[in-house]
């Protein structure tokens, strides 16, 4: 059975970015054997709802309020311009793995 993880994906109007990172992850991770599934939100919601204990990790391709966000946080600029995406995503499985999922 797949292991699900939750995703916090941050972008700065809270959808189409984020919207698309999701859905790559989505597509990439399932591949690996995961069950994904995203929230997409604005910087300005992402500490309340990383703190929130409902996501595993946050991705994010806009700049995040400085905090404690108290799960895994990777970069997903990558996904944007389409460079380094893999790089990114074996990141991510990284941070799958550093918390025990």
């Amino acid at each position: 059975m797949a292991t699900t993880i939750n995703i916090l994906s941050i972008c700065g109007s809270g959808t189409v970015t984020s919207s698309m990172v999701a859905a790559k992850l989505k597509d990439k991770l399932a591949q690996r054997g995961y069950n994904v599934t995203t929230t997409e939100a604005r910087p300005t919601e992402a500490l309340n709802l990383a703190q929130s204990g409902r996501f595993d990790i946050l991705t994010h391709t806009s700049p995040l309020p400085k905090g404690d966000y108290g799960i895994p946080v990777v970069n997903a600029f990558s996904c944007v311009i389409g460079i380094g995406e893999d790089a990114f995503i074996d990141e991510v499985v990284e941070a799958i793995k550093s918390i025990g999922k």
